[in-house]
This record gives structure tokens, sequence and C-alpha cells, in this order.
């Protein structure tokens, strides 16, 4: 069933395309003996937008040969009719997690800490440290593919309650290290090491001992480290709630938190303050920039040295699903329509992002649409429905 934003005669083609030349790369000839990977794709976005009615989107791609483009559609804002951008900026959410396992990656290429030291080295002497589930027996690599044992402080109705009640205060709702008292004295869900389990509270822990090893914010670190080297120069921290070129979100009205249906004021400022995820996410960025910095991580090329080992080195999450496995910060699927895919999701409130690089194609596609809506709640088949006809178009392309 389509979302109903708006009545049927308001889907006009709100679109923009940017072409350009990514990663030091050539540019696309446009040749006629090749499809303009950018109309297909605008297409292939104008048409998932019509079935679904979702407000809007962008997608970007980059090819083999560096070849980017990024597509929208849309609009940013339905009250002001404000049309979606190529440039638009949306909450990437959990695909943060990806710049925080790489910066990990890059303390430990530098012999800065060890993948597979317990984190007690560097948070033993907390005050809380002694009431975290496993404590005592959690290694850096156990937060960075899941596999500590802990409760997702996110999913838990304390911090429900905690942030429904708290999200319209000035400043920033929580303090990471009050977002961990949320699964304090809590029983490990397994022993470290011994299976599976998303949890955002791993990530926020590994932005603690990133900023303990590195002797600065977490913020600064992956600025210096990746945003700057990259020219990611639609990504920035999303520790505020003026994020300029953000486009609105929408969401139910009777969502969780107890949020408002949309993300901005009129002022132009988030109606709640997005630092509530920091290191579990905390990222406000492009899809442009998202395909960029796929196929630089997942080339090798997001840093010095032979991290790729590490980056991808995992395990299946369950053995109902073994050909799933999660590395460093990165989902990886052994097989799919178009061959292996590894890929991270993003959602926050008001926000939904994909960011899926196919290693045998050399190529990645991101897509970020502006609700949640028929996304969490699983109402339409939105999600997989535009990754896997975006994913196509891609394969077609890369075959020519």
């Amino acid at each position: 069933m389509p979302l109903t934003f708006m009545p049927i005669a308001r889907f006009v083609s709100v679109t923009g395309v940017v072409l350009l030349a990514a990663i030091g790369v050539g540019c696309q000839s446009g040749s006629e003996d090749n499809a303009n990977p950018a109309l297909l794709f605008q297409e292939e976005l104008d048409a998932l937008r019509e079935e679904f009615g979702f407000p809007g989107a962008t997608a970007a791609y980059v090819l083999a040969d560096g070849t980017a483009g990024v597509v929208a559609t849309g609009f940013a804002d339905i009250e002001s009719d404000t049309p979606m951008r190529p440039s638009t900026r949306m909450l990437a959410a959990s695909i943060g997690k990806t710049f925080v396992a790489a910066a990990v990656l890059g303390l430990a290429q530098e012999r800065r800490l060890s993948l597979d030291g317990k984190i007690s080295q560097w948070l033993g002497d907390r005050p809380w440290f002694a009431r975290l589930p496993n404590h005592d027996s959690i290694t850096i690599r156990h937060l960075l593919t899941h596999r500590a044992g802990l409760v997702n402080h996110v999913d838990t109705h304390e911090f429900a309650a905690a942030f429904a009640g708290n999200w319209s205060n000035p400043g920033k709702p929580f303090e990471p290290e009050q977002l961990i008292e949320f699964v304090l004295d809590e029983q490990p869900l397994f022993v470290a090491g011994e299976g599976w389990s998303y949890s955002d509270t791993g990530y926020i822990l590994l932005g603690l001992i990133i900023e303990e090893v590195a002797g600065r914010s977490y913020y600064d670190e992956v600025e210096d480290r990746f945003l700057e080297p990259l020219n990611l120069e639609l990504t920035s921290p999303s520790d505020r709630r003026e994020l300029p070129e953000l486009a609105a979100g929408y969401m139910a009205q009777n969502n969780p938190f107890g949020l408002p249906a949309k993300t901005l004021l009129e002022s132009g400022a988030m109606a709640w303050h997005p630092g509530v995820e920091w290191t579990g996410g905390g990222l406000v960025s492009n899809s442009l920039d998202l395909v960029i910095w796929a196929k630089a991580l997942f080339e090798g090329n997001a840093m010095e040295g032979p991290y790729l080992d590490e980056l991808l080195r995992g395990e299946p999450i369950s053995s109902e699903a073994p050909g799933i496995r999660f590395g460093a910060g990165v989902a990886m699927r052994d097989s799919g329509p178009i061959g292996a895919w590894y890929s991270h999701g993003g959602w926050i409130p008001g926000y939904s992002s994909s960011l899926r690089y196919y290693p045998e194609h050399r190529a990645a596609i991101a897509f970020q649409i502006n609700t949640d809506i028929g996304i969490v709640d699983d109402s339409t088949a939105l999600y997989e429905e535009m990754a896997a006809r975006l994913e196509r178009v891609i394969a077609a392309i890369s075959d020519q």
C-alpha cells in the first residue's frame, strides 16, 4: 500500500541530476554506445516514488572506473514545495558505523590499539565499567562485529521512555556514558564472542575508546582521517540542531518517541537533537558522498595500510542465515541477484538510508529517503525494492 503524503496529482517530477568524475578517475564519455547511467537512475527513482509515494529521495552510484552520479526526486519539504536536490542532505544514521569501524582499524594499523585487546585496557577505570555485561571479556573486535553480548540500549523501554520525555529540552538529550547506563546490570545476551546481536551500545563504547586512544574528539578524528582527505564535503557531524541543506524528515504521528511528525521546525532547525546517536551513527550526509566513501573503503583506499582483511573478516550472524556475515561495521552477503555485496543501512526517525558495494562490479549504490514510514513498520516493500531495482540498473551498465 503506497504512502499517502500528497494527492496523486502532485506527483510532478521534481528532479535533479549531477554527473561528475569522482575519486580522481575519468568521467563517463556519454557516447551513444553506452546507456546514460544518470538518466536510467533518474527514471527508476521517479518510478519508485510514483509507486510508493514517499516524499523525496536522492540516489547515487559509482562505477568501476570511478564515474559517479547522483539524482533526486520529489520534495525535501512538502509544506514549502521545496524540491529534493542532488546536494540535499539527510541523517545517515547507522551508516555512520562504517566510519567508526574504519577509525578503529586506522588506530590498529598505527599500533595504537589491538583489535583483540580487551576493552578494560581503555575503559576499565570508568566507575560504571564493572556493571557492564561481559565487561571482563569483551574485546574491541567483539564490539566491531556485534559479538559482545550487549543489549542494544536503543531497543529498551527505558531508553524510549527517557528520550520521549527529554527530546524537546534544549541541548543534547544524553551524553555517551548516559546511553551506556541503559544496559548496565543487565544479563549478557551470550558469552562474548559466542553469538551475534546488533548493538548501538557497542559502538558508543567504541567511540569512547577512540577518544581515549586518540586523545581528541571522535569527530575530529573522523574529519582528519576520512572526510577531508576524501573530499566528502556533504558529510559532517550531526551534533547540532542546525544542519545546512537538511531535508525535512517525515514519520508517523504515533511514533514511539512522541516526536513531531516532521523533523524540521519553521526556522529550519531540527525539532529534536540528533546528537543522541553519536557513534551509533552520528553523521549527516548525501548519497553521492556515501558511494564515494564506499568505493574508497571497500577497495582499500580509505587509509594507508592493508586493512581490508580485518574490515571484511566476519562470521555468519546466524545458523539460519549462513550467507550473511558481519565484519567490522559492515554486513556481507555472499551472493545476491547481481553477486556478492557489502552493505550497511541506516534508520533514524524521519530518514532511511542504504549503502551497498558490489565487489564483482567494483560499483556502489546509495540512497536516502526523507521518511521512515513504510520502512521501519514493514507496511511496504520500499526499502528492499529500491535497492533491488537500483542495483539492477548498475549491473546492466557494468555488464556493457
